[in-house]
This record gives structure tokens, C-alpha cells and sequence, in this order.
């Protein structure tokens, strides 16, 4: 039976301090991510989120999806920065069922995008 997807997960606005909150837990605290003249020399309008933290975001939508002892894998591809402002959206989908070793098996499509549209 397929696993349908929950309700999109809508996270934000968000801020800086979502941002510096994601650094102290990761141990990341490049200042790209949190100063703001630090990230305008870098050529940015202001800081920008650290990839991981929406690769997080997705993490947590899978597993409260499927469970987290049914996640066997996760691969991520960044495609665009998120900024101070902006809103996300977590979705998913069923793009195939399988059984490996005997055991059933689904592999889902995760998307993480902006308010813009962008993924």
C-alpha cells in the first residue's frame, strides 16, 4: 500500500536567529550564515541559510512521513540559497514502490521550496 504524503510542511518566515540557532546546533559557524558585512563583501545581500538546515527540514518531513526506522537512505541536491524572509514548503512524493531482500520498499521524492517558486 502506498504511503500517502502528509500535508505540506510550511516553515517561516524565517530569520537570522532560525539560521544562527541551525549553526550552534550543527557547529557551523561560518559568519556568511549570520553577518551581515561579512556576507554583502562576499558578494550577498545579506546572510544566507546553511544548505544543511533545509536538507533538515526535509529529513524531519520524511521521517515524520514514514517514520524514522523506515529512512534508509537521503540524498540531497542544493539548488538555490534561502534567505532572512524567506517561507518553505516540504513536500513529497511516492515515485516508487519495490521490495528489496523480501521487505517492501518506496522511494520518495522530497522537495523543499521557497515562496518563490524556487526548489
Amino acid at each position: 500500500m502506498t504511503p500517502q504524503p502528509p500535508a505540506p510542511l510550511v516553515i517561516g518566515p524565517l530569520t537570522r536567529t532560525d539560521f544562527v540557532r541551525y549553526q550552534g546546533a550543527s557547529g557551523d559557524m561560518n559568519p556568511l550564515h549570520h553577518d551581515e558585512t561579512f556576507a554583502r563583501a562576499a558578494g550577498y545581500d545579506a546572510p544566507l541559510a546553511v544548505g544543511m538546515f533545509n536538507a533538515g527540514l526535509l529529513a524531519t518531513y520524511a521521517t515524520d512521513w514514514l517514520g524514522a526506522e523506515a529512512v534508509r537512505g537521503f540524498r540531497i541536491r542544493f539548488r538555490e540559497q534561502v534567505w532572512p524572509g524567506d517561507t518553505l514548503t516540504c513536500t513529497g512524493s511516492v515515485v516508487r514502490e519495490y521490495e528489496r531482500d523480501g521487505e517492501p520498499m518506496v522511494e520518495v521524492e522530497l522537495a523543499c521550496t521557497r515562496q518563490t517558486g524556487g526548489v
